[in-house]
């Protein structure tokens, strides 16, 4: 679906923020992309539907090289969720910021209206649904814009720190959101600092340093791996934290998750009862 080939970015102010990357995410993969501020990841997730482009190198996405067509057209099938929310809603009220996107692109007023209500109840928003996108709070007008995105159902979803503003509730609906999106065949690129929301979605881990893909896997294996993290600057989750120090007394030292720290303890209880 994406496919970066040694890929060179610099900024006008002469920062050189990506430095040959060259990444591949599959149809219906869900990725994580983490590193420290200024690694690179939003740099690189912008030019996954063209709003940059390549110093040098080549992006293509579902085989179109986005220096040969427009951001319009990318963004019909690659929807981008900015981490400040403020820079992509400017309508009077909710329903019209989600109904923006759809007649942009052509659909049908019958369509928009169903689609709309979709949205806001996919999202909790039917009670703001007249209000102003710009009297609700950040984690509110977070949700306005994913749900603005949703609405027109791009192959791909791209959300850029997703969980800044949102109680515990909320990131646990959106991940179990995301993870139903990626079921139902969505490509999902997450950029993330929230490693505990990671950890419990245990999705593709990039992991970026100074410009550069430094580790790429699953999850279980880069939040686990300490030297590694260390490196990029992230904190291990608590629980992985807990069982490296449970490891001398033959617990796995690979878990990430409080569902599978419950697997293994149930399990290590039934031995004993045994």
């Amino acid at each position: 679906m994406i496919e970066t080939k040694d890929v060179y970015f610099t900024y006008p102010n002469g920062v050189e923020a990506l430095k040959g990357v060259s990444l591949l995410i599959n149809d219906g993969e869900f990725v994580a992309i983490m590193g420290q501020n200024g690694a690179g990841k939003t740099t690189l997730v912008k030019h996954f539907n063209g709003l940059l482009k390549p110093t040098k190198g080549e992006v293509l996405v579902d085989s179109i090289n986005t220096r040969e067509t427009s951001v319009a057209k990318l963004a019909r099938n690659v929807g981008f969720v900015f981490q400040n929310p403020d820079h992509q809603l400017f309508c009077e009220s909710v329903e019209e910021e989600i109904a923006f996107g759809l007649r942009n692109f052509g659909f049908e007023e019958s369509l928009i209206k169903k689609r709309v209500d979709w949205a806001l109840n996919l999202l909790d928003l039917t009670k703001y649904r007249q209000t102003s996108p710009f009297l609700l709070s950040g984690g509110e007008r977070k949700r306005v814009a994913l749900a603005s995105v949703l609405a027109w159902d791009p192959k791909t979803v791209v959300l850029d720190e997703p969980t800044i503003g949102q109680d515990h509730r909320q990131k646990e609906k959106l991940r179990q959101f995301i993870v139903q999106l990626n079921t139902q065949g969505k490509t999902v690129v997450v950029v993330t600092h929230d490693v505990e929301f990671v950890a419990e979605s245990n999705p593709r881990v990039v992991l970026m340093s100074e410009g550069k893909i430094v580790a790429d896997g699953l999850a279980e294996k880069i939040l686990t791996d300490e030297a590694l993290l260390t490196k990029a600057s992230i904190v291990p989750p608590q629980i992985s934290q807990i069982f490296l120090q449970l490891s001398d007394l033959g617990f796995p030292a690979n878990i990430i998750d409080v569902y599978q720290a419950r697997d293994v303890l149930l399990k290590r209880l039934e031995a004993r009862r045994k």
